[in-house]
């Protein structure tokens, strides 16, 4: 299967889930984009990295690279390999220089790892079919089943949460351009809830 290379583009807090954060991963060759909800300590290590601030003690990420660096073994990729409902699956690709391991991981932790071994970061076609946002020219095309649901909060109905159950289907979708225009990610991912709850119904 082939392998689609990633970036991340931007990283942003959540508006409508507390302690949540929405990480965007980029299609390298491409316009489409990938949003994840992670926790605040993952988002914390990410931006750390990628900021090159030095904390006055090791973050666990941080302490995950120098155990593996002192045993010889390095991190040559991430694959986000699987998507079932709304959960992302990762593996970290690890070498010793002898034999390469697969190692599973959350999505978030397997990005701050990849940060700090500068390491790419991988998907599939499949799942940035079925879970991407395009971007074309300055306008955003809605994709189906963008995954959304936190790794680290359990999911909840999103008739609870979304805040958008009192809006027609034309409405809802008329804020979801709003959403992207705006590239707030995370939002739109809630009204693709609650358009999906509806089709579904």
């Amino acid at each position: 299967m082939k392998k689609i290379k990633l970036d991340i583009v931007g990283l942003s807090y959540s508006q409508t889930q507390s302690g949540a954060y929405a990480l965007v991963l980029g299609e390298v060759s491409g316009r489409r984009r990938l949003p994840i909800i992670i926790g605040s300590f993952e988002a914390q290590a990410i931006a750390i990295e990628i900021e090159k601030m030095t904390p006055s003690r090791p973050l666990t990420h941080d302490l995950f690279k120098s155990f593996a660096e002192a045993y010889n073994i390095m991190v040559q990729e991430v694959i986000i390999y699987n998507l079932v409902d709304g959960i992302f699956y990762s593996k970290l690709i690890c070498s010793d220089g002898k034999k390469v391991m697969e190692i599973d991981a959350r999505t978030s932790d397997a990005i701050a790892i990849a940060v700090r071994f500068e390491c790419p970061i991988y998907t599939y076609e499949f799942i940035l079919s079925s879970a991407g946002i395009v971007i074309e020219g300055n306008d955003f095309v809605y994709l189906e089943n963008i995954s959304e649901t936190p790794e680290e909060i359990p999911s909840v109905a999103p008739t609870a949460t979304s805040g958008f159950g009192a809006l027609s289907i034309e409405e809802l979708k008329a804020k979801l351009q709003e959403a992207l225009a705006e590239e707030s990610y995370e939002k739109a991912a809630k009204i693709r809830d609650e358009l999906n709850r509806r089709k579904e119904s």
